[in-house]
C-alpha cells in the first residue's frame, strides 16, 4: 500500500502545481484516502524536490535590483521549505531582522497553464460520460485564476493585509507575518520570520513516530495539537461566517504553532472574500438543517445560487428531506461529519442539476480540509458539532435584520407560535469548545442573559412578535424550568448589584468581592416595556394571566430572597471577620 502511495505522489509531481494543490488538499483526509497515503502525500505540503538555489539567489537579485549581500546580511544555503510554487529561504536584513524569503519557481507560469488545460480537458470528459448539463470547466477556471493569482506576489502581500486587518482584532491569538514591501516584488516575496512547530510534526511526537518522544513531550505534543485544532477551528468559522476573508488554502504546511500557543498562517495566495448575502445563507442553512427545516433550507441554497431559477422547490424539499432526515442530533447538536452530507448533498445536486458558485470550491476546500486535520487528533471530530454553537450564538446576539429574519424561523412557527422545544434545545448545548463562544460558558447563559441584556434587543422583538398565548403556556410549563432558574439567578446578580450600591452610598458599607456576581442587565424601561406589552395581550385569557403572573411572582420571589442572602454574606465578611490589625495581632 505505501508502495502505491507513492507512486501516486511521484505521478502527482510530474502533472504539476495544479495537480499537486488538490493533494496537498487531500493529504489531510486520511479518513477517504488512508492513512498510508496521506502520510506519503504530507510530503508535498512543504517538501517539495527543490529547484537549484543559483537559480534561486540569480532571481533574488534580478527582482530586487541589488546584489544579495547588500540586501542580506545572512541567507541559508539550502531552502527551508519547498511547496509547488515557490521555496522559502531563511534570512536576516542589514539591519538585522530575521525573514523569510520565498522565490518563485522557474516557469512556473506556463505550468500552471498547461495543468489548468489538462484540467478543463479532464473535467469535460467527466461532463460527457455523466451527462452533467453544468459547465464543469469553470471549477478548472476557478482554480486557474486562485493559482494565477499566488503568482503574483504583491497580490499575495496586499491579502496578508487584509487577512490581518480583518481577523487578529477578533482573534489575538492569530499570527500573521509581517510582509516587507520594499523587499517584496512580483516573484520574490519578504516576510519576518516567525518561529513554530508544524502540525505534523507535532502529530509525529504524539503519535510516538519521533526518536527519542519520551511519555511526557508525547502527552505535551498531544495537548498542544488539539489546542491547535481547537483555536484553528475558531479562526476558520470566524473567517468563514464573520468577517468574510477566508484564508483558502489552510492545509497543515500553511500553519504553525508558535510557543506562545498562537496559529500563524504563513501563505496568503489564496484568499477567498464571502459575499455577505452567502454568508447568511450558510449561517441559516446550517440552522435549518440541524433542525430539520426543509423548507427553509430549499430557500436558504437559492440565496446561496445553488439552485437555479425554475427548479421545483417542493420536490427538491422532499428530497433533500429523504436524504438529510436520517442524520442525527444529540443534545441539541449535529452528530455527522462534514464528508457525510456532501456526500448525501452530492446525489441531490445531480439530480436538481445545482450550479455551484465557482469560488464555493475553495470553501469546500478549506473546510474539508479543517476537518481532515482535525480528524487526525480526534477520530470523532465533527465540523457541524463545532459549527452550531457558533452559529447560534451569532444569531442570537446579532441585532441586523437578515439574523433576527433566520432568528425568527427558527423559535417561530407560520402561526408565529413559540417553538419551545427548539428553545429547550438550545439551552441544552453546553459550548464548552473554544471554537463556540469567545465569551460564555453556555447558551442556556447566554439566551437567558440577552433576554434581559441590553443587547437581546433581537431577542425581545420576536417574543413580542410571538402569539402571546403560546408563550405564557410555554413558560409556565415543567419544561420551562431550567430557564426560569436561570432567570431567576440573573435577576438575584441584578437585585443584589442594586442593593450593593444602596448600601455602599448611603451607609458606606464595603460588601466583601467574594460574594459578587455581575450580569448586564437591560435598562428597567425596556424590560418595563416588554412585560406590559406581555400583560396586555393576556389579558382576554385571564387564567393564563394569573399562572403566568404567579409564575413570573415566583421567580422574582426568588430572585430577591437570593440577592438578600448575598448581600447578607457580603456584609457579615465586613462585620463578623477581625481587622487587620487584630489578626496581626492573635498572630
Amino acid at each position: 500500500m505505501m508502495k502505491t502511495a507513492e507512486m501516486f505522489k511521484q505521478t502527482v509531481l510530474r502533472l504539476g502545481p495544479t495537480f499537486t494543490k488538490v493533494a496537498q488538499s487531500l493529504s489531510t483526509r486520511s479518513d477517504l484516502i488512508g492513512p498510508e497515503t496521506a502520510q506519503v502525500l504530507g510530503d508535498l505540503q512543504d517538501r517539495l524536490p527543490p529547484f537549484p538555489n543559483e537559480m534561486a539567489l540569480l532571481l533574488m537579485e534580478q527582482e530586487l535590483g541589488r546584489p544579495i549581500s547588500e540586501v542580506f546580511s545572512y541567507i541559508s544555503e539550502e531552502p527551508v521549505a519547498a511547496a509547488s510554487l515557490g521555496q522559502v529561504y531563511r534570512g536576516r536584513t542589514r539591519d538585522g531582522q530575521d525573514v523569510a524569503v520565498k522565490v518563485q519557481r522557474p516557469n512556473i507560469f506556463y505550468s500552471v497553464a498547461r495543468d489548468v488545460y489538462i484540467l478543463r480537458l479532464g473535467l469535460g470528459l467527466v461532463r460527457m460520460v455523466a451527462g452533467i448539463n453544468s459547465d464543469l470547466s469553470v471549477f478548472a477556471d476557478e482554480v486557474g485564476k486562485g493559482l494565477y493569482g499566488e503568482l503574483d506576489y504583491r497580490l499575495e502581500a496586499q491579502n496578508a493585509s487584509a487577512f490581518a486587518l480583518a481577523l487578529t482584532p477578533k482573534l489575538p491569538f492569530v499570527v500573521v507575518p509581517r510582509v516587507l514591501r520594499h523587499l517584496t516584488t512580483k516573484k520574490v516575496m519578504t516576510m519576518e520570520w516567525i518561529s513554530g512547530t508544524r502540525p505534523v510534526d507535532l502529530r509525529r511526537v504524539a503519535k510516538g513516530q519521533d526518536a527519542g518522544a519520551t511519555p511526557e513531550l508525547r502527552l505535551e505534543a498531544t495537548d498542544r495539537l488539539l489546542e491547535m485544532v481547537n483555536k484553528g477551528v475558531q479562526s476558520s468559522l470566524t473567517q468563514l461566517l464573520d468577517v468574510g476573508i477566508l484564508h483558502a488554502d489552510p492545509h497543515p504546511g500553511n500553519i504553525i504553532y508558535t510557543p506562545d500557543n498562537s496559529i500563524a498562517y504563513l501563505d496568503f495566495g489564496l484568499i477567498c472574500r464571502m459575499e455577505k448575502k452567502h454568508q447568511y445563507a450558510m449561517i441559516a442553512a446550517t440552522a435549518h438543517l440541524v433542525n430539520g427545516d426543509w423548507s427553509f433550507l430549499v430557500d436558504d441554497l437559492a440565496e446561496m445560487d445553488v439552485v437555479k431559477p425554475g427548479t421545483n422547490r417542493f420536490r427538491l424539499r422532499l428530497a433533500l428531506e429523504d436524504s438529510l432526515n436520517g442524520f442525527v442530533v444529540k443534545n441539541g447538536l449535529p452528530d455527522f461529519k462534514f464528508s457525510q452530507i456532501i456526500a448525501k448533498l452530492f446525489g441531490v445536486a445531480l439530480k436538481f442539476r445545482f450550479r455551484l458558485p465557482a469560488y464555493y470550491t475553495l470553501i469546500l476546500r478549506s473546510i474539508a480540509s479543517l476537518e481532515g486535520m482535525a480528524l487526525a487528533v480526534d477520530p470523532n471530530f465533527k465540523v457541524f458539532t463545532k459549527t452550531y454553537p457558533f452559529v447560534v450564538n451569532r444569531l442570537l446576539s446579532d441585532n441586523s435584520a437578515p439574523m433576527r429574519r433566520i432568528l425568527r424561523t427558527l423559535l417561530l412557527t407560520n402561526k408565529k407560535e413559540f417553538r419551545w422545544n427548539r428553545v429547550a434545545s438550545l439551552t441544552s448545548i453546553t459550548s464548552t469548545e473554544p471554537a463556540a463562544s469567545n465569551a460564555t460558558t453556555s447558551l442556556e447563559s447566554t439566551l437567558c442573559k440577552l433576554l434581559l441584556s441590553s443587547n437581546g434587543a433581537s431577542l425581545r422583538r420576536i417574543i413580542l412578535e410571538a402569539d402571546t398565548k403560546s408563550l405564557a403556556r410555554a413558560f409556565v410549563s415543567k419544561e420551562a424550568a431550567p430557564v426560569r432558574l436561570k432567570v431567576a439567578k440573573l435577576l438575584a446578580d441584578a437585585f443584589y448589584l442594586h442593593g450593593k450600591k444602596l448600601l455602599q452610598e448611603h451607609a458606606s458599607v464595603e460588601i466583601d468581592e467574594r460574594s459578587k456576581l455581575s450580569s448586564p442587565i437591560a435598562s428597567t424601561r425596556q424590560l418595563q416595556f416588554l412585560l406590559r406589552a406581555l400583560v396586555a395581550r393576556l389579558q382576554k385569557t385571564p387564567l393564563l394571566l394569573l399562572r403566568a403572573g404567579w409564575t413570573t411572582a415566583t421567580v422574582m420571589g426568588w430572585a430577591l430572597a437570593a440577592a438578600f442572602h448575598r448581600l447578607a454574606v457580603g456584609m457579615s465578611y465586613t462585620y463578623l471577620e477581625p481587622a487587620p490589625s487584630t489578626r496581626a495581632a492573635t498572630a
